[in-house]
This record gives structure tokens, sequence and C-alpha cells, in this order.
């Protein structure tokens, strides 16, 4: 996980728009802000993502 989809990721969080685990809801925001980057990694480790949530531990 990038520093940039971290912040991407607390970006949307913060807007408190979504659930965070409304994972489907949170590609459509990230979409809606131009946060493509973050569009992209949750087609793909949706698990990490999932992880960094829960914990705020990202997988490097």
């Amino acid at each position: 996980m990038t520093d940039k989809v971290k912040e991407q990721i607390l970006s949307i969080r913060a807007s408190g728009v979504t659930n965070m685990f409304d994972v489907n809801r949170v590609q459509r925001e990230a979409f809606a802000c131009g946060f493509y980057e973050l569009v992209l990694y949750l087609e793909e480790h949706k698990a990490a993502y999932s992880r960094f949530i829960l914990t705020g531990e990202a997988d490097e």
C-alpha cells in the first residue's frame, strides 16, 4: 500500500460519507473524488484494505 493510497483512504474516512467496510461504496466515492489509485487498489487488495481499516497496519 502506497502512502498515496493511505491518504486517499483516510480522506474518505474523514468525509464520513460511508461505512468504510462497504468496499463497493468506498470505491464509488474514491472514483467520484478522482482517487483512481484507490479504486484500482480495492479491486486487487480487499483483504489488505480491510486489515488496514481494522488495525491501521499496512502491507508494504
